[in-house]
């Protein structure tokens, strides 16, 4: 992956190119726009620094500009708390050492495994850093994939969704929910971007998926904060789950996900019918096997 300045700059460059000149603000000044979103200058002038250190900051030049100063571009930007959150991000890694020692390997309290059991009769999973799969109840598993059964490499879920051909049947919405979880990873990448776990993630998928070196390259991200996903179960057929995050508050590197649906509608009894069918006497442990 590039360094974090040159991240920072190719991401200003796509926010700038989508900004909308007329939301801006800005008086007209009679002259043709040749291409689209705000001109360099008129970002500079919005976040009230100078035309050239703006342009050098999309240049990716090694400058680390201070918070003060990403809050006025992001407001000149108009970019949304994930938009805000990967700029800051970036600007963070950009001033920070390199590491030179791989990151810990992440590791699931007992409390959370049992947690996971507790909520048997809603789909939950826990995931970690750059969408990592750390654990999932027995109806997560049922209602996605189950990913203990996956060698441990492949327990992720951007790369399930991108690569599995059971992933593209399941989901309704296939191309919004993948593009959704490179936004996500891209997202995560930014607090991170040399980490070499990561790294070796996106080379994967940039030579495996064409959908990802053109989503990826697009350079947008988003946070999962909730959402809805539409799908099409080879079990009990068409259902709509709704989902909350809830990331933990001893480690912001795991999120808990829940997924739900509405009450009397038919998705919940397909939810319903999918418990039964897959419940056992012994019941599932969500822990992933090693």
């Amino acid at each position: 992956m590039p360094s974090p300045h040159q991240e920072l700059g190719d991401f200003l460059r796509r926010a700038r190119a989508s900004s909308d000149p007329r939301r801006a603000g800005l008086p007209a000044d009679g002259r043709v726009r040749r291409v689209a979103g705000l001109r360099r200058e008129e970002v500079a002038l919005l976040a009230g620094i100078s035309a050239d250190y703006y342009t050098r900051l999309e240049q990716g030049r090694r400058i680390v500009p201070s918070t003060q100063v990403i809050d006025a571009i992001a407001r000149a930007l108009d970019l949304d708390p994930a938009g805000r959150r990967y700029v800051h991000d970036l600007v963070g890694a950009a001033g920070r050492p390199r590491p030179s020692v791989r990151r810990a390997v992440q590791r699931v309290r007992p409390g959370l495994y049992q947690l996971l059991d507790a909520l048997d009769g809603q789909p939950a999973m826990i995931l970690g850093r750059r969408t990592d799969v750390l654990g999932a109840n027995r109806l997560a598993r049922a209602l996605f994939t189950d990913f203990e059964r996956l060698p441990a490499r492949e327990r992720n879920y951007a790369r399930w969704m991108l690569l599995s051909d059971e992933a593209r049947a399941l989901f309704v919405d296939w191309e919004v929910q993948a593009r959704h979880a490179v936004e996500a990873l891209r997202l995560d990448a930014g607090r991170t971007p040399q980490d070499p776990g990561t790294q070796q993630l996106v080379g994967e998928l940039s030579l495996a998926s064409g959908e990802f070196r053109e989503w990826w390259s697009d350079h947008q991200v988003h946070q999962r904060s909730h959402g809805v996903k539409k799908l099409c179960h080879p079990i009990v057929g068409e259902l709509t789950v709704s989902f909350e995050t809830l990331t933990l508050p001893t480690d912001s590197d795991q999120s808990l996900y829940i997924y739900t649906t509405a009450a009397g509608s038919a998705s919940r009894q397909a939810l319903g019918l999918l418990a039964s069918w897959t419940n056992t006497p012994s019941g599932a442990d969500a822990r992933p096997r090693s």
